[in-house]
């Protein structure tokens, strides 16, 4: 059994009922957390009355103002409440559910892997995979990895026909950004170096929040945090995912963005990520970047003619493209602390 001590911070917004039912699955780990910090930017009182109603070993609950209210905010209002003698800081999504042996494996990798400096566990719930052996010819829409493969969507099939795909393994951003997420590792139980985590399901050394932050550019939902934070920590050292450390995303809509704004946010926020890590990019990586982001937005507007929910596929194509072309005439600030941190 691990010997770390660690802390577990959950962000929540209006999202009580899915936060009690990731709390009971923390209540069945076998390793269980020496403090759970609930940092709460709701603008009712339900998630802290139902958290009156229900009782969770080494609980502390945190409500915060406009001042700290938003994903990057409370997940910084959350680090400064750590207990000074915790090892590892957990963070959790609200709308997660744990595999009772989920923490236990997930601070084990710190003990194979001591250079760590942040390890993420893994969601099995999106996306079915099938086992492949050695002489499996892929077709176009599999995506293969380490013995496994997926069934890719229309996007990465478009990409791959016009040479637009990531030209690194999963976890790793190239230098054109628009990487495969750590979504596209199978569930081999095996852990992988990577260098970006998602954070909801993500953990860090505290060693690591002396230096570093989540950064405030990214306000409310805070759509590519995570991929701002974990590539400024792997410029400092090693990260990896557990695929044996697992859990299931129920995506819970409450305390969503509308469309618009989502749509909007996947470029800007993209763009801002991209940039932080690559701030020069060749004219190459420059067109990629433009190519990629202008063929999503496309798809996003044939799924307003062909797709299930239009409304939705439409208003997020607008906003893509309103964020795009505000690109040419409002790029994001990128802040002097965001740059040093890389």
């Amino acid at each position: 059994m691990s010997t770390l001590r660690f802390s577990l911070i959950i962000c929540t917004y209006m999202r009580p009922e899915p936060l009690i039912k990731l709390l009971k699955s923390v209540q069945d780990q076998t390793l269980y957390p020496h403090e759970i910090l609930i940092i709460d930017g709701s603008t009712n009182n339900d998630t802290e009355l139902v958290l009156q109603e229900n009782s969770f070993e080494n609980l502390h609950y945190f409500r915060v103002d406009d001042k700290d209210r938003g994903l990057t905010r409370q997940r910084n209002f959350g680090i400064s409440k750590v207990n000074s003698q915790s090892d590892i800081v957990c963070f959790l999504d609200d709308d997660v559910i744990l595999e009772p042996d989920y923490f236990k494996n997930l601070l084990h990798t710190y003990e194979v892997f001591p250079e760590a400096l942040g390890v993420g566990g893994y969601i099995n719930n999106e996306v079915k995979w099938e086992k492949i052996g050695n002489n499996y010819i892929p077709l176009n829409k599999d995506f293969c990895h380490d013995g496994w493969k997926r069934t890719d969507g229309s996007r990465f099939v478009l990409r791959k026909k016009l040479n637009l795909d990531s030209n690194c393994p999963p976890g790793f951003s190239p230098t054109f950004s628009h990487g495969r997420s750590i979504g596209f590792l199978p569930p081999s139980n095996k852990t992988y170096q990577v260098e970006q985590l998602m954070g909801g399901v993500s953990s860090f050394k505290k060693s690591v929040f002396d230096t570093l932050s989540f950064s405030t550019y990214f306000e409310g939902y805070g759509l590519y945090e995570d991929a701002d934070f974990t590539l400024r920590v792997a410029k400092k050292g090693k990260l990896y995912v557990n695929t044996a450390a697992r859990l299931a995303h129920f995506h819970a809509p409450s305390g969503r963005p509308n469309q618009y704004s989502y749509g909007k946010m996947v470029v800007r926020n993209g763009w801002y990520v991209w940039r932080v890590k690559k701030p020069k990019p060749s004219f190459q990586d420059h067109l990629k970047w433009n190519c990629i982001t202008i063929l999503l937005t496309f798809i996003r507007f044939t799924n307003a003619i062909k797709g299930s929910n239009k409304k939705a596929a439409f208003t997020e194509a607008l906003g893509r493209t309103v964020g795009w072309w505000s690109l040419i005439f409002n790029k994001p600030v990128i802040s002097s602390k965001d740059k040093t941190n890389v």
